[in-house]
């Protein structure tokens, strides 16, 4: 008798194969829902994007207004009473010497510089009575050219520290792009940057006819001996020369910010505007001590 052959159903069995391939599944989700969680929590909690202000040029336009005051002369030095001798000095003395930087610039005006017109409107003087021209800053009457306010180059005050070293001084002057520059009296200027380095940078010009920068004369204070002292370490012997600060444009334009933004009050009348230079992590910057105005 035969026997029966037993019938073998198939079984179903997890091969390593199929192990291995599961756990990289699960790991590949998790890993998935672990960076989307960090997306969302980055997204959520991320700073928002600073937004740099666009640099705004400011510009002085000079002319005439309807409202303008008839026969306006436009010039106000200081509250003080209307003087023929009007000067800067704080102190009185018994005469009013003219520097010999009218005589340099008178010069150089003959040699057709744009240099001599702001110097001449400067007047500079070492001594004299505190006084006042006439005028009160405000718009001509009128719709033509004439001018508005006081320029940048007689209204603007900027002061260093006079207890610095030279070589912070040099570093400040570097930082802002600011160039010296010596007007002799045969109407060259030498030109001084770089002045931080150990010898300092050096050209020479026979004309500042191409000159368009602002520039600043000092009125005081002890820096214009840091700036003779500047000369010397680049082996130059001025003399009498006319020292000059030049500005680039771009110092131009953030010192026309700052004086805007101090009391947000148009430049036309601002009779005085006051910047000292202060240390910051990434240099030095301009700041606004204080300002007057002709109302």
């Amino acid at each position: 008798m035969a026997m029966k052959q037993e019938l073998q159903l198939p079984v179903l069995q997890v091969t390593r194969y199929d192990w291995v391939s599961s756990w990289l599944i699960a790991i590949v989700l998790a890993l998935l829902f672990a960076v989307g969680g960090l997306a969302v929590v980055w997204a959520a909690v991320r700073p928002s994007e600073r937004k740099e202000p666009v640099p705004v040029e400011i510009v002085e336009i000079p002319g005439g207004d309807e409202q303008g005051v008839l026969e306006e002369t436009l010039r106000l030095e200081s509250p003080a009473e209307a003087s023929s001798d009007p000067s800067l000095a704080e102190i009185e003395a018994p005469e009013s010497e003219i520097e010999e930087t009218l005589e340099n610039v008178v010069d150089v005006a003959a040699a057709a510089t744009n240099l001599a017109d702001k110097q001449f409107e400067l007047e500079t003087r070492n001594a004299g009575k505190p006084g006042s021209a006439t005028g009160t800053g405000r718009r001509a009457l009128g719709m033509g050219g004439g001018e508005a306010g006081i320029p940048r180059e007689q209204r603007w005050f900027i002061s260093y520290a006079d207890q610095q070293s030279l070589e912070a001084y040099a570093r400040q002057l570097d930082h802002f792009g600011i160039e010296l520059g010596a007007l002799t009296r045969d109407g060259r200027i030498i030109y001084l940057s770089r002045l931080s380095d150990p010898q300092p940078q050096v050209r020479t010009v026979d004309r500042g006819s191409g000159e368009t920068r602002l520039y600043m004369i000092w009125q005081g204070g002890g820096r214009r001996r840091a700036d003779l002292q500047l000369f010397q370490k680049a082996g130059i012997e001025i003399g009498d020369a006319v020292i000059l600060q030049f500005y680039p444009r771009e110092t131009e334009d953030q010192l026309a910010r700052l004086e805007r933004s101090y009391r947000d009050r148009p430049a036309e009348q601002i009779r005085r505007t006051y910047f000292s230079v202060r240390a910051t992590e990434n240099g030095y910057e301009y700041a606004v001590t204080r300002q007057t105005f002709f109302e």
